[in-house]
């Protein structure tokens, strides 16, 4: 089957948080993508909507089953129903997590520059962030172990999360590295958090692990948010599972979860994902050929026409990690020119903390006309700001 990627969408006043913009603005910021979700989701959404009641909804047997099949199949993980619990979203079972397993004033390790909510759920409740900054050597981000351990060794340090695949920098964790980590925790008792919502993003030939399946220590201090909204473009429908192997885990967390009423399903979150992991496959390898041929296309247009803007090379996700520290001036101003005199609306990597403040983070996953209109307002907005900001020394 042939899938249209080209298509541009008019998504203007459609109640879009990405496209609640200008009309002269072009937005490649918030992590969705400007694709329709795959054939089969909106299939099983048009069934639902043909029936006409929007009742109470329970989770199924089809969805336990297309997740258990889905991460055997393409990840060899071998999950057991028991272990998954259905939950609104990542986020929510993120910050749920912090409530549930960690006390007011304990220590969060986070690895920075990462996805800049994560300090929400960990500061908005009493606990403390501790920054274990990714060494970013030759272009390339790797794990810092020494200041890991030391981080993991206080005393008051009761969870780490983890963001595997990694967001912004598009790291995929090996197996040696995520067996470490899950031999640190244990020794020091950290309950690790492992965001792997971005894991079926990979580029073509690259694969996950889940930080779960590496080692008996990975299992059994972990808990996984898991979701088919980023792969599938479908975040507006709340969907998302938690993965706990551990029974005394599991049942803090389900308690958890119920008490914050965030693991009720609404009319389509249940039969989405089902349709996604069941029958969305071919879909989804296409998407993936298409985003490393957009991923591929902006590090040419770069090293051409814009090489003082070097992308950091990444193997998972649709976000382009710009390195900003060749030109002149800084990056958060820099973002905030580049909206204010091109309409090119970016994240600004100074809210991902570690070095992010050198960095500007870039949405590739839209059409090549779109990308191609983003590129080109970069590099005007670039020489623009480089300009301006000679002026003011």
């Amino acid at each position: 089957m042939q899938f249209d990627f080209d298509r541009i969408t008019d998504r203007r006043n459609t109640g879009s948080l990405k496209w609640d913009a200008a009309e002269a603005e072009l937005p490649m910021w918030v992590a969705d993508m400007d694709f329709q979700t795959a054939p089969a989701v909106l299939d099983a959404l048009q069934h639902k909507l043909q029936n006409g009641i929007f009742g109470y909804s329970i989770v199924t047997e089809e969805w336990y089953q297309s997740i258990i099949s889905w991460w055997n199949r393409r990840h060899g993980f071998r999950m057991q129903k028991e272990w998954l619990i259905f939950c609104t979203g990542v986020v929510p079972a993120v910050t749920c997590a912090v409530k549930r397993m960690t006390n007011v004033g304990d220590n969060v390790v986070v690895q920075t520059p990462v996805y800049d909510i994560f300090f929400h759920s960990i500061e908005n409740h009493g606990r403390h962030v501790l920054e274990n900054r990714l060494k970013y050597e030759g272009g390339e981000y790797i794990i810092n172990f020494d200041d890991l351990e030391q981080k993991l060794a206080d005393p008051l340090t009761t969870m780490m999360i983890l963001c595997n695949p990694h967001n912004p920098t598009g790291n995929i964790w090996s197996r040696q590295d995520l067996e470490r980590i899950g031999e640190l925790c244990r020794r020091y008792h950290v309950t690790v958090l492992a965001d792997e919502i971005h894991c079926d993003l990979t580029s073509p030939g690259c694969d996950y692990v889940p930080f779960a399946s590496v080692s008996e220590s990975c299992r059994e201090s972990s808990i996984t948010c898991i979701s088919a909204t980023k792969a599938f473009n479908m975040a507006g429908l709340q969907t998302a599972a938690v993965v706990i192997p551990d029974e005394r885990i599991r049942n803090i967390m389900l308690r958890g979860l119920n008490a914050d009423e965030i693991a009720e399903p609404n009319s389509f979150a249940v039969d989405s994902v089902a349709a996604a992991f069941g029958e969305g496959e071919e879909w989804l390898d296409a998407l993936r050929e298409y985003l490393a041929e957009n991923r591929r296309y902006a590090a040419a247009f770069l090293q051409k026409e814009l090489p003082q803007v070097k992308p950091v090379d990444s193997k998972a996700t649709y976000l382009l990690w710009l390195d900003c520290t060749g030109v002149l001036g800084d990056a958060a101003e820099l973002g905030q020119f580049l909206r204010r005199e091109t309409g090119l609306y970016l994240s600004a990597g100074i809210s991902y903390r570690g070095n992010g403040i050198r960095f500007l983070r870039m949405n590739l996953a839209c059409p090549r006309e779109r990308l191609t209109e983003g590129l080109n307002r970069l590099k005007k907005g670039v020489a623009a700001y480089e300009n301006w900001a000679v002026k003011q020394c």
